[in-house]
């Protein structure tokens, strides 16, 4: 289930696990095999919720408590108010509510989840090469910015490599034109994206800290890749806070 997971703690006793899943221990069968989470793939919906149900065990919040997105390349980006309306209709999404679990789908994308411990804001990130240009990294610290963090850290998960992100050169040129440091080769030595890269360095540019967890989605099959597979599954990075004073 887990590729990689771990623990940030902040005052009074609140804790943030973060993590990122990987393809095993599931019960989807075929390409999508075998912990699929993504419910837009072709999968059996009793697979999803059986492997959606088994995450939200792991997080120990309630399935109803374990929030994805409906993700479309956007730059938008939502909140959770503790006691508020969840909509999920966006590519970014931050809360202060405990006991709430965030999570980001992707298959080649960059996940990334920011965290103030301090004041208690968690965020979700869905930032692939549209939302990279877009700067919805940015944008989610906005939001966690209005609700009171002053401190952000960063967790960014695996993702497709630049030498993976193979492109037509007009493609890197527009994307470099945003994040210079997203200007990568491919293996052959053809232009190509990192867009990851990217992200980290917009994050840097911001003086947020940043934890770059290793793994390319093309080249492990422990991790789904739509850019090797095509018709595959897709795995979650996820966050949740805890206040346990």
């Amino acid at each position: 289930m887990w590729w990689w997971r771990d623990q940030l703690t902040g005052p009074a006793g609140r804790t943030i696990d973060v993590g990122f899943t990987d393809t095993m221990d599931g019960v989807s069968t075929g390409p999508v095999a075998s912990f699929n989470l993504g419910g837009r793939v072709g999968d059996d919906p009793a697979h999803v919720a059986h492997n959606r149900g088994a995450l939200a065990a792991a997080v120990d919040v309630a399935p109803d408590d374990l929030v994805f997105m409906h993700q479309t390349h956007s730059d938008h980006v939502v909140t959770i108010d503790p006691d508020g309306t969840r909509d999920p209709n966006s590519d970014g999404i931050v809360t202060t509510a405990p006991g709430v679990a965030l999570a980001v789908l992707v298959a080649d994308c960059t996940p990334v989840l920011l965290a103030d411990p301090a004041a208690g804001v968690i965020g979700a990130v869905h930032a692939g090469r549209p939302g990279m240009m877009a700067r919805i990294v940015d944008r989610a610290l906005a939001r966690m910015h209005d609700r009171g963090a002053t401190n952000p850290v960063a967790i960014i998960g695996p993702s497709v490599c630049a030498r993976c992100y193979e492109v037509p050169l007009e493609m890197r040129e527009e994307a470099a034109a945003v994040a210079p440091e997203s200007r990568a080769v491919s293996w052959t030595g053809t232009p190509a994206i990192d867009v990851a890269g990217g992200v980290v360095a917009q994050l840097h540019a911001r003086g947020v800290a940043t934890t770059w967890v290793p793994g390319c989605t093309r080249e492990s099959d422990r991790l789904f890749s739509y850019r090797r597979d095509h018709h595959t599954g897709r795995f979650a990075g996820v966050i949740v806070q805890r206040d346990n004073a």
